[in-house]
């Protein structure tokens, strides 16, 4: 790329116009299809597939990626529904004048997302499984289950990065066997530690890291797993209709993630490789070998109400469906189950006390 590509103004982003052919207006990827659908006339325009597959890309790579910086601010978006002029600083939203799905080439960040997981629940299933959640909820208020119909939802994909590597490991530790003295009632078990050392080697394949901090890493976790073998190639027109967040945490630092979960996997196969019936694991030095990266956007339904004046978040993995988040508890109905456990505790003393007279 030569430089006066590079530092071509931050405002001047290419923009993708998903005209329905049958009215004009814009059309919006349709879940759980390979199709745009207008919302107007309900016209459908399938989705090219395109001539390639997802794949990892080399770390070595990275390297030779230039840094961009971002303009401060984000970009300008010309929505093409009513021409307003729109900043904003996602991949694909709606126009905030007349709602038009608008969305930005990816092509100005240094890493273009290589898949997606599309959407494959849509609102109306939505709105189904919160129902759902809201009346599963034991200790929930009552009141909690009409709130399902009334919250706000939002369609987002959220970045992740994927990462692959063969590790090697050497460790050293102790193996520790259990012997015991005594008897009867003076038995005690003790233990018996011997130096311990050795090498454990496995391949990660896919281990998954939020490519934002704009969202709680554990509201993430909580979604998956991730079907990726679900994904498609990049393809913006799978972004039309919904909100796309940009990836704000860099590669290199979603890998020092990446280790810190593999870390404790390889610390486990090293307590295995130890044996005997206990374990101490003192030192792992780890060799990261053929690593691997690629941007991946996944589909999650952002629910929020409003509940005794408190905002409360719900996340939908729109893949599976799969309902997680926040909500209120009622004291009312948590005292009731300690009262109740409390009298049956005291019921069942009474009839034990009394078949035991007998």
């Amino acid at each position: 790329m030569t430089d006066c590509q590079e530092f071509s103004t931050p405002m001047s982003y290419q923009q993708q116009s998903y005209a329905c052919p049958a009215c004009g207006s814009t059309a919006e990827y349709a879940p759980g299809t390979a199709v745009l659908r207008c919302p107007h006339c309900r016209a459908e325009t399938p989705i090219a597939p395109v001539p390639r597959q997802v794949q990892e890309h080399a770390w070595e790579e990275l390297a030779t990626l230039p840094l961009k910086q971002r303009a401060a601010g984000g970009q300008i978006l010309q929505c093409s529904g009513c021409g307003a002029v729109n900043e904003t600083d996602v991949l694909s939203g709606r126009c905030q004048f007349c709602a038009s799905p608008m969305v930005a080439s990816a092509a100005t960040d240094r890493i273009v997302p290589e898949g997606l997981v599309p959407f494959r629940v849509d609102q109306r299933r939505v709105h189904d499984n919160l129902r759902a959640w809201a009346r599963s909820r034991w200790f929930a208020p009552n009141s909690l289950k009409k709130v399902s119909a009334a919250e706000t939802l939002h369609g987002t994909y959220v970045p992740h990065w994927t990462f692959d590597a063969a590790t090697a490991s050497a460790y050293t530790g102790e193996r520790g066997q259990e012997y015991t003295v005594g008897s009867g009632d003076n038995k005690q078990t003790k233990v018996r530690w011997y130096p311990a050392s050795g090498q454990v080697q496995r391949f990660f394949d896919d281990v998954l890291v939020p490519g934002t901090a704009h969202i709680p890493a554990q509201k993430l976790k909580e979604l998956e797993p991730w079907p990726l073998q679900q994904a498609v190639p990049y393809q913006e027109a799978y972004l039309a209709g919904f909100r796309t967040l940009r990836y704000d945490i860099e590669p290199e630092a979603g890998f020092q993630s990446a280790t810190q979960k593999m870390a404790k996997v390889i610390k486990e196969d090293c307590r295995k490789n130890i044996g005997g019936d206990r374990q101490r694991v003192h030192h792992v030095n780890t060799n990261y070998g053929s690593v691997t990266y690629k941007l991946m956007l996944l589909p999650v339904w952002f629910a929020s109400y409003v509940y005794n004046g408190k905002q409360w978040q719900v996340v939908v993995n729109a893949e599976t469906g799969e309902v997680s988040g926040d909500r209120p508890y009622s004291p009312w109905k948590i005292t009731l189950a300690v009262v109740l456990t409390a009298v049956l505790a005291g019921l069942l003393y009474l009839l034990l006390g009394r078949h035991h007279h007998h």
